[in-house]
């Protein structure tokens, strides 16, 4: 509790208080929901870039930004890490929505992205997050960044730090296994 200088780098992982896999994003809701008293079902309702969500994607800037320069090492020791493992991996070759696009439609195909996929210490782009998105003139998360991947498949908006979300998050980070964090430098 209270240290999260490296912790970035080791997310999403199991939490023994929760029985849970949670990347940054769902262990602050829980932080805020125990600790602070703030609902986080309203907060996983709020939109992007609105009251306690602003907050939310400042506080993962912050975070991740504490473990720059150092190595993504997510766990693979817990069963419950294991299983989101492989449910993020279904995930991200999944085919659907009505242009029958998954993850590897674009990040999966070496020179057309940032390629996400199967290559240790190559995921470069999962190390990147959150980060500056050009096209929006914000700071995205994770969260917000998956979230809009799902849209442009015309998929379903998945919920606020849902399952499956949570699930891509492990998949890639598993795969960035070696991958230096260049989250945002955030001054103070």
């Amino acid at each position: 509790p209270g240290v999260v200088k490296g912790a970035w780098v080791e997310l999403p992982r199991w939490f023994a208080d929760t029985k849970r896999v949670q990347d940054l994003e769902s262990r602050l809701l829980t932080c805020m929901e125990t600790l602070q008293g703030l609902n986080a079902a309203e907060i996983a309702k709020t939109p992007f870039g609105r009251g306690e969500q602003a907050n939310m994607e400042a506080l993962a800037a912050w975070i991740s930004a504490e473990s720059r320069g150092m190595k993504m090492n997510l766990p693979q020791a817990h069963r419950d890490e294991k299983l989101m493992y492989e449910l993020g991996k279904r995930a991200f070759y999944f085919r659907g929505g009505p242009m029958d696009f998954s993850c590897a439609s674009c990040h999966g195909v070496a020179g057309q992205r940032i390629r996400l996929q199967d290559l240790p210490g190559d995921g470069i782009g999962f190390a990147a997050w959150p980060a500056y998105r050009v096209s929006s003139g914000e700071l995205w998360s994770m969260q917000r960044r998956l979230n809009d991947c799902f849209r442009q498949q015309r998929f379903p908006y998945p919920g606020y730090a849902s399952d499956v979300t949570i699930a891509l998050g492990v998949y890639m980070g598993v795969n960035a296994k070696g991958a230096e964090s260049i989250a945002p430098s955030i001054k103070r």
